[in-house]
C-alpha cells in the first residue's frame, strides 16, 4: 500500500512516474469561481494532507488520502455513487476515476466495489442481528427498530439498534445511541469533538465548530472559507449560514454575511437531521 500520508512537494514517496505526472503540484485551494459560494466554500475533499494534488474531471484538485476518506464516508452514509464535496460543483465521478486518483490499492477496491453493490442493493434495509431477515427502518430518526420476525418466533417484542446492529438495550427511543457499550455514532462524535473553525479578523467564526451537519440533508461539511458564512451544501443544494445554522434567507432577514448573527452561533449539533426528500 502508498504511504499516502508521505508524500511531499519534492515527488509522491514510491510512486511511478506516471503516478508523478498526474500529483503535479497545484495550489491547495481551487481557484475562486463567483459570487457567494467562492466567498464561503465548503470544502469537505481538504484535510490538511500535505501531499501533491491533481485534478478530478470536475477541476477540484485532491489528494490521495482525502480523495479516499471522503469516499468512504460517502460509503458510510450510504452512497453508491461518489459525488465532488466542494460547494456548488455536484458531478458525479465515475468509480474508475476514483480507483485512479485515490491512488486505491486491490484491497480498498474491492472493499468499495462491495459497500457501492450494498448500499445500492439495501437502500434503508439492514439484517436483523437475531435471524438475519431484512429489516427496513420506518423513522429514519429513531435507532430502536421492531423486527417482526424474531417477536413472532420469542414470543416478545425484539428490537435492534439500527446502528451497531445488537439487540437494542436501554431506553427508547432514541436518535443517538443505545445502552450497548461502544454504540457510537461516529459523525455525532465528530460534531462533538471537532475543534473551532479559527479566523484572525472575522468575527461571526469566534466560537463556531469547523464542522456541522448540513440542517437539511445531514451531510458532513467543513468550512474552509472563513470570510463567509454562508454555504451551499453540495447535496440537498440548500444555502445555509455555517455559524447560526439557518437557512441563508432567514439569517440575512436579521444579519449581514460578513458580521456576527443576530442570534449568535449556534451551539455544537447534537443529531444529525434526517434527508425528507
Amino acid at each position: 500500500m502508498w504511504n499516502r500520508s508521505l508524500m511531499t512537494g519534492n515527488g509522491p514517496t514510491g510512486l511511478s512516474d506516471s503516478r508523478r505526472q498526474v500529483y503535479r503540484a497545484l495550489p491547495s485551494t481551487p481557484r475562486a469561481r463567483r459570487g457567494r459560494l467562492d466567498e464561503g466554500k465548503t470544502a469537505v475533499l481538504c484535510e490538511g494532507f500535505q501531499s501533491l494534488r491533481a485534478l478530478m474531471s470536475c477541476g477540484h484538485a485532491v489528494t490521495p488520502m482525502s480523495l479516499t476518506n471522503w469516499c468512504r464516508r460517502l460509503l458510510e452514509q450510504g452512497e453508491s455513487r461518489f459525488v465532488c464535496g466542494q460547494s456548488g460543483c455536484d458531478v458525479e465521478w465515475p468509480f474508475t476515476e476514483v480507483c485512479k486518483m485515490a491512488l486505491l490499492t486491490p484491497e480498498e477496491k474491492e472493499y468499495f466495489e462491495k459497500n457501492m453493490a450494498s448500499n445500492a442493493a439495501r437502500g434503508s434495509t439492514k439484517l436483523c442481528p437475531g435471524c438475519q431477515s431484512p429489516v427496513v427502518r420506518q423513522n429514519q430518526s429513531v435507532l430502536n427498530v421492531h423486527c417482526t420476525v424474531c417477536t413472532a418466533n420469542r414470543g416478545q417484542i425484539f428490537e435492534f439498534c439500527w446502528q451497531c446492529l445488537r439487540e437494542w438495550k436501554g431506553p427508547a427511543p432514541r436518535s443517538d445511541q443505545c445502552g450497548n457499550f461502544g454504540c457510537c455514532n461516529e459523525s455525532l462524535k465528530t460534531l462533538q469533538t471537532c475543534p473551532d473553525a479559527v479566523s484572525e479578523s472575522v468575527e461571526w467564526v469566534t466560537g463556531c465548530p469547523s464542522i456541522r451537519a448540513c440542517p437539511t440533508c445531514g451531510i458532513m461539511l467543513y468550512h474552509e472559507n472563513h470570510q463567509a458564512k454562508h454555504v451551499v451544501c453540495p447535496r440537498c443544494k440548500v444555502e445555509f449560514c455555517f455559524a447560526c445554522l439557518k437557512l441563508s434567507d432567514d439569517c440575512l432577514r436579521t444579519s449581514d454575511e460578513y458580521i456576527r448573527c443576530f442570534d449568535g452561533v449556534a451551539p455544537r449539533q447534537t443529531s444529525i437531521p434526517v434527508w425528507q426528500r
